[in-house]
């Protein structure tokens, strides 16, 4: 006696076949620009369209559906920046924050907890924008965010944030309390990553800062020297570490470090 499928047992395994496929990025029509590194050691050759923080989104067919993979089962992502994130990121150099807030703030919601360095940049920099807006509130609930969505990588950055805050409030001991255990990891660093470079290159642009507002000079042109030379990684930082720098020494010629 043969045994038969019925047409809706067929489909339904072809569909769970199509899904498997698809999920690994073998399917035709799918444009696998992307990929997932699983912590079982396979790669996975796929689209990620978004992510949040519990689960990667990707295509589940040829037919616009979408499935979400554990984010949990995933040891690194391969994925270029969108183009709004460059867009942004100009928006923000150029000191346009007004106009780089949504377009930074979409993209952060758009890839929630994604572990990329730009993904993460993202997340911080709604929270730093949100303060260059003087907008105090909403930069502590982004900064929450941040560190619930990146919370081992993630602390450092939502301390320099917090003491973003700090400064603008003029409470200075309060900042520098978060931010100098920070610098005195960073000038132990013998190479720092580009995210890790980036939140230094923030600290020392802070701590910066604050030493101007306490009117010790040397000190002020010592740490914004440090964000310039050493780590420059954050350019926003870095090109405002250096005006910063050619302001001191343009007001006091003989200024120089201690």
């Amino acid at each position: 006696m043969k045994l038969r499928c019925s047409n809706s047992s067929r489909q339904r395994l072809f569909a769970l076949g199509f899904a498997f496929l698809a999920l690994w990025g073998v399917v035709g029509g799918v444009d696998a620009q992307d990929r997932l590194f699983t912590k079982d050691g396979r790669v996975q050759n796929t689209q990620v369209l978004g992510s949040t923080g519990a689960t990667i989104q990707i295509p589940a067919g040829t037919a616009g559906g979408v499935m979400g993979y554990p984010m949990a089962n995933v040891l690194k992502v391969e994925k270029e920046a969108p183009a709004d994130f460059t867009a942004a990121q100009k928006a923000y150099e150029a000191g346009d924050y007004a106009k780089a807030l949504p377009a930074i703030k979409g993209v952060a919601d758009k890839f929630k907890g994604l572990p990329v360095d730009w993904a993460q940049k993202a997340a911080s920099q709604v929270g730093d924008i949100y303060v260059a807006l003087n907008k105090l509130t909403e930069a502590e609930a982004a900064y929450a965010e941040f560190k619930k969505f990146y919370p081992g990588s993630g602390s450092d950055q939502t301390e320099v944030g917090m003491a973003r805050i700090a400064v603008a409030r003029q409470k200075y001991s309060e900042a520098k309390a978060k931010l100098e255990p920070i610098a005195a990891k960073a000038l132990k660093e013998k190479s720092a990553s580009v995210a890790l470079g980036a939140v230094y290159s923030q600290t020392f642009l802070l701590l910066g800062q604050i030493a101007e507002a306490e009117k010790q000079f040397p000190i002020a042109l010592e740490n914004y020297l440090r964000t310039v030379t050493l780590f420059p990684q954050d350019r926003s930082a870095a090109a405002a570490a250096q005006e910063k720098a050619d302001a001191l020494r343009k007001n006091d010629p003989a200024l120089a470090v201690p």
